[in-house]
């Protein structure tokens, strides 16, 4: 029987939910007192590996591994992510752990703050620094979001390694197809409406990609005001926000086999940062972004105030598909039926910061 794990990193540690049937178990936390940004889940060889970028406002950031699911960590003697000396740098947070395609079954990609991209030879165990977007020439007039300057979203094509999207804040979406060595800004049609000029080559606050399960071409994007795709692997955009009760938001998620199936979840605005309405609700579309449906049955039918953030919302890859988020309230929704229906998981966590979750078959 396939095992569904799920994975939730918050503000103080990373809880670890694991489903055989019906029922969920929960651990943690790992990690204590750490803030836990971003978790990667390698399924691409026999023995899943959990990737972890934990923040410890003691001991600074570090990647972690486990090939157990958990029950033990290494974190290697050296540090996995840092800055070569030469660029003055140091490192404040992974934002992300992407491990790529089949065709490369020991890469994985780190996003970090500053906005860094690292790549990794070894499952995670070591980086280095992919030196061409670090040395962009528009570098110098890259400005931090809210939240900092990161590469926070890291896209692979599965038919083509050399192939990569980056997502930066806030200096919009960025491309390679010659395996890092060449990086061009990709953000025609996406707006920044905080910019004297709307429609800059690069600057947008974009803050989350999400790869379509049936064209691998298409993208969705959810920006610092604006949801939109793109149908040519990211090379221009077209907005595709009518429908819901606000385009600002931080999180997209695609649906894992359904082709022209992605989830959102709106907030009322960048000055009102809570649910869009003031009412806990995603939103689906399955006719790539033409029309939006709400999903809420399961989910509180009152005020609420839980904001979820870029990576806190998630698919697994199951079939019907797993839809998770978390919030800032500290809760933790799932349904097991593509989003149709919800049901609580946890309550009363710290800031829920990440979600990851996939389905083990042993």
């Amino acid at each position: 029987m396939s095992e569904v794990l799920l994975t939730v990193g918050t503000r103080k540690g990373l809880f670890i939910g694991r489903r055989r049937g019906g029922a969920w178990s929960f651990d943690g936390p790992h990690f204590a007192a750490q803030a836990v940004y971003s978790v990667g889940i390698d399924t691409r060889t026999p023995t899943p590996r959990l990737l972890v970028g934990g923040d410890s406002a003691h001991w600074g950031p570090s990647v972690f591994h486990s090939d157990d699911l958990g029950a033990s960590w290494v974190e290697p003697s050296r540090p996995a992510v840092k800055f070569p000396e030469d660029t003055g740098a140091s490192l404040e947070r992974v934002w992300q752990l992407h491990p790529a395609g089949p065709a490369e079954p020991d890469t994985v990609y780190a996003g970090t703050e500053p906005a860094a991209l690292f790549r990794s030879a070894d499952r995670g165990e070591s980086f280095e620094l992919v030196r061409p977007l670090w040395e962009h020439p528009t570098r110098s007039q890259w400005m931090p979001g809210g939240g900092g300057e990161a590469v926070h979203t890291v896209v692979t094509d599965p038919r083509d390694p050399a192939a990569v999207t980056v997502a930066v804040s806030a200096a919009g979406v960025f491309r390679t197809r010659d395996g890092g060595a060449s990086w061009a800004p990709s953000n025609e049609g996406v707006s920044a409406v905080f910019m004297p000029d709307p429609h800059p080559e690069f600057g947008q606050c974009v803050h989350k990609i999400a790869q379509d399960a049936g064209d691998l071409d298409r993208l969705y994007l959810q920006n610092h005001w604006g949801v939109f795709r793109s149908d040519d692997a990211g090379r221009s955009w077209t907005d595709i926000g009518a429908g819901l009760p606000s385009d600002f938001g931080f999180a997209v998620a695609a649906h894992p086999h359904r082709p022209d199936t992605a989830y959102v979840f709106p907030i009322t605005a960048d000055i009102d940062r809570v649910p869009a309405g003031r009412r806990c609700r995603v939103y689906r579309t399955n006719d790539a972004g033409e029309s939006w449906e709400e999903l809420s049955t399961g989910l509180p039918k009152g005020d609420h105030y839980g904001t979820v953030l870029r990576d806190a919302l998630c698919t697994d890859d199951g079939d019907p598909a797993g839809v998770y988020f978390g919030n800032r309230n500290g809760e933790v929704y799932a349904s097991a039926d593509d989003g149709d229906s919800w049901g609580l998981l946890l309550s009363h966590l710290p800031d829920v910061l990440c979600v990851r979750a996939a389905v083990l078959r042993g």
